[in-house]
């Protein structure tokens, strides 16, 4: 899949092939028919160039226009730092895990590269989070987004940034609904909904509150990294008039880390209070199996007794020893369960 973005008469631009997603913006800077392979002056004088799944072909194309090496899929899946975050020549290398698929529910984390130029962007990616697609409608509302590279990859980020705040707030508000539905319903709502099977919600709700903003947390890591990376590199790879987004991108993102540790922190109360519940459910159900066993357990004695063959047994002649059996078998299973309830056992 191959697009190009393109801004005329003040305007941007999409036009669409079917070989890779290659973006350009920039007043009459590049110029593709759709189906075509971007040439290299096309190349050169695109400012952002965002590769979805990218041929070896495509690879090649971008690294001989740009003369630098694109990361391979296996160099954007290493966890050493120093793989992930170096510079070559003018060229930096920014890799990071980012969330995406959570609108799905087919959600999961994938490393994408940035290789920031003096003048341009290369994005190289697997998937396709949806802060891609929201800056891209966002372009084209206002090409002044893609005026150079840095402000593409630091108005990227700050979609980002905007796109996983909204997955916490969202995160939160289904953690509410799942507190509220467990711990806050009356006992009437329980008797009128199974009660195990809102545990049960509570738990797949918590369990995927906390896979997501875990993933969440990776995400805003990796990117406090890149941008301590850059910060330190602002003097070359980031102009001046761009310098103080990044101070509110560090801002933004420390004070999502710090929220996102709060879901986290939670999301583990909660899971624990429901497991708690759960036990004691259990436990009332096994408490209620103890109290039936004892209590049969005399009842059970007064049948063995009489159920027993010997020639001389005098209650066996009474004419109303049948009854007087099983009177006292009622009165023997009666008088525990008495007992238990004077205890407050039940």
């Amino acid at each position: 899949m191959l697009t190009t973005w393109t801004v005329e008469d003040g305007r941007c631009r999409a036009r669409e092939g079917a070989i890779s997603d290659i973006t350009a913006a920039l007043p009459e800077r590049a110029r593709e028919a759709a189906g075509e392979v971007a040439d290299a002056e096309n190349l050169r004088r695109a400012v952002w160039i965002d590769l979805l799944n990218p041929t070896p072909a495509e690879e090649r194309a971008v690294q001989q226009a740009l003369s630098l090496e694109i990361p391979t899929r296996e160099e954007m899946q290493e966890i050493e730092s120093s793989s992930r975050l170096y510079r070559e020549d003018e060229a930096l290398f920014l890799t990071a895990n980012f969330l995406y698929g959570v609108d799905s529910g087919e959600y999961g984390s994938t490393p994408i590269s940035f290789v920031l130029t003096n003048s341009a962007l290369v994005t190289v990616r697997y998937a396709t989070p949806r802060a891609f697609t929201i800056f891209g409608a966002r372009a084209q509302r206002q090409p002044t987004l893609l005026q150079s590279a840095d402000a593409v990859m630091l108005h990227l980020f700050e979609q980002i940034v905007d796109r996983i705040a909204d997955i916490l707030e969202k995160v939160g508000a289904d953690m509410d609904k799942a507190s509220q539905s467990t711990f806050r319903a009356s006992e009437a709502d329980f008797k009128m909904q199974r009660r195990s099977d809102k545990l049960k919600d509570a738990l797949f709700t918590l369990g995927q509150v906390g896979e997501v903003t875990t993933r969440a947390s990776e995400t805003l890591l990796g990117l406090s990294r890149i941008l301590t990376f850059v910060g330190a590199e602002k003097g070359t790879a980031i102009r001046k008039e761009n310098q103080a987004l990044i101070k509110t991108l560090v801002r933004d993102v420390r004070s999502l880390v710090e929220h996102a540790s709060f879901l986290n922190s939670k999301a583990q109360f909660l899971l624990d209070a429901v497991l708690g519940v759960l036990n004691v459910e259990q436990t009332n159900i096994i408490k209620t199996f103890t109290v039936a066993s004892v209590a049969l357990m005399p009842p059970t004695l007064i049948a063995s007794i009489y159920g027993m063959n010997f020639e001389f047994m005098p209650e066996l002649k009474l004419a109303f020893g049948y009854p007087l059996a099983l009177v006292l078998m009622i009165v023997s299973a009666i008088m525990p369960i008495l007992y238990f309830r004077r205890k407050g056992w039940l």
